[in-house]
């Protein structure tokens, strides 16, 4: 194949046609990315924005749910305990006025005596329910679940004090603070909440979480 003439040449003379051999080869067509900052097929990947920050953490063992109920409980036990604490004192401020009132009395001052300490305690008592309650729901630790634990029993002491002080009173202490028995089942009453919550507490799967022993074994360890 020659070829073709010189179109300024003489028209006269003749040249060998040339087959078309079609448009001269192009890039084929891509689409555009899916978002911004994506490369075209073919194209090189960009660098990421932000350095990786290495494999993912394992995620912490959950809290237990007998741990959120005896959170709850122990609230619950605050509020009633510090409703109590001022019944208590208000009884105690009451025999006193009476005591005076009548020209004093030794038993009964030393029953308002009394009344004030107790009242005291349990008031101290509600902030260390508050306290572990807190704890327990903030933080995984043997000290924030034995806080909680200490708490309660300590409700279980002062329940106790109640039941046996309260089958000991008097007629005149009786006319002040109204019928023992009706007391006496109260005191059971407040008896019922840091008992099943400590009870939960003292379940295996709760301790071992508070140890941080909870963890499953690797594959293949011995069991």
């Amino acid at each position: 194949m020659t070829a073709p003439g010189n179109p300024w040449a003489d028209p006269a003379t003749t040249t060998e046609p040339v087959a078309y051999g079609g448009p001269p080869p192009t890039t084929p067509y891509a689409p555009p990315p899916a978002h911004p900052g994506a490369a075209y097929p073919g194209w090189p990947v960009p660098a990421p924005y932000w350095p990786a920050y290495g494999p993912p953490v394992p995620a912490r063992p959950r809290r237990p749910g007998q741990v959120v109920a005896a959170a709850v409980l122990a609230f619950v036990q605050a509020g009633l305990v510090a409703l109590t604490s001022a019944y208590v004192l208000l009884l105690a401020s009451t025999l006193g006025v009476v005591s005076t009132g009548f020209g004093g009395d030794a038993e009964a001052d030393a029953l308002v005596t009394e009344g004030i300490v107790v009242t005291v305690v349990q008031v101290l008592s509600v902030v260390a329910l508050v306290v572990g309650g807190i704890l327990v729901l903030n933080r995984r630790s043997r000290s924030s679940w034995l806080t909680l634990v200490v708490a309660l029993a300590v409700q279980l002491l002062i329940a106790l004090y109640w039941l046996v002080r309260l089958s000991t009173l008097d007629a005149l202490t009786e006319d002040v603070v109204g019928s023992t028995g009706l007391l006496v089942a109260a005191v059971l009453f407040y008896v019922a909440a840091p008992a099943v919550a400590l009870g939960l507490l003292l379940v295996g799967s709760v301790r071992r979480w508070a140890d941080g022993t909870d963890a499953a074994p690797p594959a293949g360890a011995a069991r």
